[in-house]
């Protein structure tokens, strides 16, 4: 027994099982794989083999004695009454109604069961979505009729689960405290019946990818890939709250609500529905792609009069039929998605894009052989992580750069919380580790957005996703493996004017100066650039150093290139909303607010790139946009290099424009990018 093995055993004992074992009973047992690891954890928590051959007898036997197979309901029932008593497998729930509390059994096929209140409470789970177990029945031929005028003569007399039945989640958690996160994160990738010693931590992190659905409510996923890479055996096989539906018709009355009967569909039972072989699903009907696009962004739907709330998370899978570099390049990530879900609005919704492509085909070298958690035990850790909310822990520590919106940053935020408490349900962390999980999440937004580029370039230009350390205000920015890296410009500036000209020339700016109003009109490009505020950080509601040097990078950017106009007071939809909460800052000042914001934004500049580049390039101005005053910024091009000093790193660096975005260069880019200044219309 491995290391690994021995200290799961000693901390989870009974709620772990070898995964290899399963994998030999798995075939024709006709049982969900958690209860068959149930039985198994049972019968071979040992390693002595000839113990363990003569458990998995006893599992075998178990199985074979007492399932019940659905086509077998009329038997089962004529045998209970012929013999009186008998022992079924089966899964089992209540129904707590006004008069009477009825169990119902999957396979047995009658649903009005008399339980005692004394199994219900001692197996509460029983009332939520059942639990798998042996169960002992009794036939009694003189039962009295009940209200209905039908008599009821099934009895449950004993309940002996065979599935979790009572979960401690405080258990879990200090047992967690027992690991490292290198230990727990090779135990989670066990669990789900892989071995972590074929993949780097990237990959296993990815894997793990698969289970934040499970852990994070109303979460968004989607996995398109190669074949055989096991995208859908975490929702088919390891968690009894996730349901699996492969292509076909997909109906309003089955995900939402039924209007005819007035019961909820899917969404309100289970915890993650996962869209299996994507590109062969169908709508049942026009609406249906509309409720679900609403269900995906706010969690709740309209069906009659109500609107109903759920926490089912949407996960769908499916495969690509090209390598994704040929897809980034000559098409988009989600070209094999059916036409009806190519649709910006509905992939906007999507919290993380996990490139299945990363994932190797699935060989019988990388199933482990050693223990994991028994799929049951850790499908309830994650239902009970569901009440936890880390989504504001990243706050704490980093700022998101400007070109994510507050969609992209709910997003990030979501995927970065499942993250957390998958691998730190006991809520301790290292600032290294919480950027790991911010970067990853980063990178599965930003591959979706990416694509929304693709599809609608005008609306979704801005894909340069960064994140900003808060102490010491250094950006970082993160990178997709299979997407190009872009040309940056680069030309040689002799005058403001010779600029000037090139732009008229090519028609990307006319000559004679626009107003703000024109502007905004014209949307975000390249020269221009919106932002709500200046100093001020409205999600948290706090003046933010962030929040300036964002400012101070995008000027500076301007001042590398063609120059631009940066618009202070107006939001990313081209909404003028003024300055009220930056001037608040300066409400108590003894100088007027907008003269108080003025010096400070100059103050700024001066200390960042320099008074000489400040006076000789930078003009700020006010305008009024609909009787909104706003704060404009005009960036002359520079003739040197304009570099942003960072007062907390001691550091200088080099910021360019590229097409709506504002990026950092390293030193190697920088020095290329200074270098290729010298040489007119050069791209590297």
């Amino acid at each position: 027994m491995d290391p690994l093995d021995q200290k799961v055993n000693d901390v989870f004992g009974g709620k772990v099982v070898r995964k290899d074992l399963v994998r030999r009973v798995k075939a024709g047992a006709g049982v969900p794989v958690y209860v068959l690891e149930y039985l198994i954890g049972k019968y071979c928590a040992t390693d002595d083999p000839n113990a363990i051959e003569a458990g998995l007898r006893m599992v075998n036997h178990t199985i074979t004695e007492n399932f019940i197979r659905p086509d077998e309901a009329n038997k089962a029932q004529f045998q209970l009454k012929d013999r009186g008593t008998a022992t079924s497998i089966d899964k089992i729930r209540v129904r707590s109604l006004e008069s009477k509390d009825w169990a119902e059994m999957a396979n047995f096929g009658n649903r009005y069961l008399h339980i005692s209140d004394r199994l219900i409470r001692q197996y509460p789970r029983l009332l939520e979505l059942g639990i798998w177990a042996q169960v002992d029945l009794e036939y009694r031929p003189m039962s009295e009729e009940e209200d209905d005028g039908k008599a009821r003569p099934f009895y449950i007399t004993d309940v002996r689960p065979i599935q979790i039945a009572n979960f401690e989640f405080d258990d879990y958690v200090g047992g967690r405290q027992e690991f490292t996160t290198d230990e727990w994160l090779d135990l989670l990738v066990r669990s789900i019946g892989l071995e972590p010693a074929h993949y780097d931590r990237a990959r296993k992190l990815l894997l793990l990818m698969r289970l934040v659905p499970m852990a994070e409510r109303n979460y968004n996923l989607i996995e398109l890939g190669p074949r055989g890479t096991g995208k859908s055996f975490v929702y088919r096989e390891t968690s009894p709250n996730s349901i699996l539906i492969s292509g076909g018709k997909t109906t309003v009355a089955q995900l939402f609500y039924n209007l005819s009967s007035g019961r909820i569909g899917l969404v309100g039972t289970w915890d993650v529905i996962a869209f299996d072989e994507v590109a062969g699903m169908q709508f049942g009907d026009s609406t249906a792609v509309q409720i679900m696009k609403d269900y995906m962004e706010s969690g709740s739907f309209a069906r009659g009069k109500e609107e109903l709330p759920a926490e089912a998370s949407m996960v769908f899978l499916g495969n690509i039929n090209r390598p994704a570099e040929d897809l980034v390049r000559r098409s988009h990530l989600f070209a094999d998605l059916p036409e009806a879900m190519i649709d910006a609005a509905f992939i906007d919704r999507l919290h993380f894009y996990l490139p299945g492509w990363e994932a190797p085909k699935m060989e019988q070298r990388f199933f482990t052989d050693h223990y994991g958690f028994i799929s049951d035990y850790l499908a309830e850790a994650l239902r009970q992580s569901r009440r936890n909310n880390y989504t504001g822990v990243a706050d704490e520590e980093f700022a998101f750069g400007a070109d994510l919106n507050a969609r992209d940053e709910r997003a990030v935020k979501k995927s970065t919380s499942g993250l957390l408490k998958l691998l730190h349900p006991d809520g301790n962390w290292t600032r290294a580790e919480l950027r790991d999980y911010l970067e990853l999440s980063l990178q599965g937004r930003q591959r979706v957005k990416e694509q929304l580029k693709k599809l609608a370039p005008h609306e979704f230009a801005k894909t340069a996703f960064s994140y900003i350390e808060r102490d010491t205000g250094s950006e970082r920015w993160v990178e997709l493996s299979e997407q190009p890296d872009e040309p940056i410009e680069l030309f040689q500036v002799t005058s403001e004017d010779e600029v000037d000209a090139r732009r008229s020339a090519d028609g990307t700016r006319p000559v004679e100066r626009r107003t703000a109003a024109e502007l905004i009109d014209g949307g975000e490009a390249s020269s221009l650039e919106f932002k709500e505020t200046a100093f001020w950080d409205v999600n948290r509601h706090t003046k933010d150093k962030v929040m300036s040097m964002t400012v101070v990078r995008t000027v500076a950017g301007f001042m590398n290139q063609e120059g631009g106009t940066l618009l202070i007071g107006v939001n990313d939809r081209g909404e003028a909303v003024g300055l009220d909460n930056d001037f608040q800052i300066w409400a108590k000042g003894a100088r007027a607010p907008r003269d108080a914001f003025e010096n400070a934004l100059t103050t700024l500049f001066e200390e960042s790139i320099g008074r000489p580049a400040t006076i000789s390039n930078l003009k700020i101005s006010w305008e009024d946009v609909n009787g909104t005053e706003i704060c404009r910024i005009d960036a002359r091009p520079s003739g040197d290099p304009i570099f942003v000093r960072n007062k907390e790193t001691k550091s200088s660096d080099l910021y360019v424009r590229m097409n709506n975005s504002t990026r950092g260069l390293n030193t190697e880019d920088a020095l290329k990018y200074i270098t290729g200044r010298l040489r007119p219309n050069h791209r590297y």
